[in-house]
């Protein structure tokens, strides 16, 4: 299973039936998976979200499994964000 099909299996059960707003997460060499109203998928780069969140692979594997409070992440610079802090911190505090 890729990293970006893991990461939407993730995120869906994680956030069930959607989210309030959308975000965009960059998994650094990896692609992109998009999280809003609709749902979790798979996204390109290009689609806009009110807040895009950028990472490696390790970093975005982390905060999915629990084991990086995402908020930690953005502190310490290993999570880049563009956009909605709001919107980040509402998705921030499903993933916890």
């Amino acid at each position: 299973m890729s990293v970006i099909d893991e990461a939407v299996s993730q995120l869906a059960t994680k956030l069930g039936g959607g989210f309030d707003g959308s975000a965009k997460f960059v998994i650094e060499g990896e692609g992109t998976v998009m999280v809003d109203g609709a749902g979790v998928r798979e996204a390109a780069e290009s689609d806009e979200a009110d807040v895009t969140m950028t990472a490696d692979t390790d970093t975005f594997q982390d905060i999915l499994a629990g084991n990086l409070n995402p908020t930690m992440a953005f502190m310490s610079g290993k999570l880049k964000l563009d956009g909605d802090m709001g919107t980040a911190m509402k998705l921030g505090s499903a993933l916890s």
